[in-house]
């Protein structure tokens, strides 16, 4: 693979856009968790499927040139926005706001595909991911996204982690809580967004919450938590692109299987660590 890495840029480009995936993925997937809002990847996920389905039957019934990559990005986008409007207005059960995008982003999805005459080898590479999928300018695209993400999460580190940990504490304490959150679910809608071209529209959640389950079983604090996490994530994107490539399947599979694989060896670990036996020979 490191011959044909070095000779193809379609693998060059899948190599780099896995890498910065491993990175953002995982360090955004942390806040989901500990803020208990891990379902709503599947959500923003389902959402950009519309989109890209949308995005391919412009481009196939009216000759159109959109990007179903972008067209699938503005759909998650806005898909992001009403579920924090829809948590403004259900205060007492604000989670009902990602089952109510989830279901209309599979509805829409339903219908773009019929009326595009059904699934496609294109749509199929979103689903599950692909290793020859990724062109220079979404590589591009998905750096810029990268970059922002970083900055913003630098940027705003302290309000996203005392809003993850006691959110009513951030608010008295001045923290645009609003504002933050917005941020926050936009940036989760572009990652998605950004993770569909090498894990799959309905496989990205997994590489922004496994990884983030394995560390918590590791670490011992929030900083560290983020460490081993995006360890965790660019090993399971470097080894499931690795075995995509060598067995001719969509990487997003191979890079969930090895997340699986990771998160049972950390719980694995974790209980043969704190064992009875082991107990005993440390006494």
């Amino acid at each position: 693979m490191l011959q044909d890495l070095l000779q193809y840029e379609f693998l060059r480009n899948t190599f780099y856009t896995g890498l910065l995936i491993g990175l953002i993925a995982p360090l955004l997937g942390t806040f989901i968790v500990v803020r208990r809002l891990s379902l709503i990847a599947d959500a923003l996920s389902h959402v950009t499927l519309a989109g890209i389905a949308f995005g391919l039957l412009v481009e196939k019934k009216f000759a159109v040139g959109i990007s179903p990559l972008y067209s699938g990005m503005a759909f998650s986008v806005i898909g992001s926005v009403f579920i924090e409007k829809l948590r403004g207005v259900y205060k007492a059960y604000q989670e009902l706001a990602i089952p109510i995008i989830l279901s209309g982003g599979v509805g829409l999805s339903v219908i773009f595909i019929s009326l595009a005459n059904g699934f496609n080898t294109e749509l199929f590479n979103y689903l599950f991911g692909s290793v020859s999928a990724v062109s220079r300018t979404d590589f591009y695209s998905i750096l810029a996204i990268s970059i922002v993400i970083i900055l913003v999460i630098r940027l705003f580190y302290k309000e996203l982690v005392a809003l993850s940990f006691d959110e009513e504490h951030a608010e008295v304490s001045g923290i645009h809580s609003k504002r933050i959150h917005l941020l926050f679910i936009v940036m989760t809608a572009l990652v998605i967004a950004a993770s569909i071209r090498i894990v799959g529209v309905l496989l990205v959640s997994a590489l922004m919450t496994l990884p983030v389950a394995a560390s918590m079983r590791l670490a011992r604090g929030f900083k560290q938590m983020i460490g081993y996490s995006i360890i965790f994530g660019e090993t399971a994107v470097i080894l499931g692109l690795i075995s995509g490539y060598y067995f001719s399947i969509p990487p997003g599979g191979t890079i969930v299987l090895v997340s699986i694989l990771i998160l049972l060896a950390a719980i694995g670990f974790k209980k043969l660590n704190t064992s009875p036996k082991r107990k005993r020979v440390k006494q």
